[in-house]
């Protein structure tokens, strides 16, 4: 906790770059198929703002508020499901406190990569092989405490936690 000023976490479908994809025209299935696996990941947010007093121009001044993110060494091929209807169970210390869908991210997750490659292409820019997108919350931000753990839980993508602790051990 003392990394951070008014933290708050995400649970996202993260995607791992297998080509290169690069904008304007990218589509869904040019996403799947640049795509080379997908993840569990929770995104902790936080802000140099106390209290969350931020407009949309902060936030982005702010590098979008991100934090860090937690993230296994481990990806599913994304051939072998709907990433739409990936499920998501979000629990803090046993109990569960919220659920979402891969839906939840712009329809489906893999449109954020085509966004964003598209959004990269206008600036000359593009997604790597071995990028990492973060497609999103599948559910409203949840703050963080010490002694927190917490616990998401995706159908076909797999498992990630987090242990919140007060300040990290030297």
């Amino acid at each position: 906790m003392d990394r951070f000023i008014s933290p708050t976490m995400e649970a996202e479908i993260t995607y791992l770059m297998g080509e290169h994809l690069q904008g304007p025209g990218v589509a869904l299935a040019d996403a799947r198929r640049a795509v080379s696996g997908a993840a569990p990941s929770m995104e902790i947010v936080d802000s140099r703002v106390e209290d969350w007093r931020v407009k949309l121009a902060d936030t982005v001044a702010d590098l979008a508020s991100n934090g860090a993110m937690v993230i296994p060494d481990e990806f599913v091929a994304v051939d072998s499901f709907d990433s739409r209807l990936v499920g998501m169970v979000l629990s803090r210390n046993g109990e569960v406190i919220d659920t979402g869908a891969g839906a939840a991210a712009l329809g489906d997750p893999l449109e954020v990569v085509a966004w964003l490659a598209n959004v990269l292409g206008e600036r000359g820019l593009g997604l790597e092989p071995r990028h990492l997108v973060m497609t999103g919350a599948l559910h409203a931000a949840v703050p963080l405490a010490a002694g927190d753990h917490f616990l998401a839980e995706f159908d076909r993508v797999g498992s990630v936690s987090l242990n919140v602790v007060d300040t990290l051990a030297d």
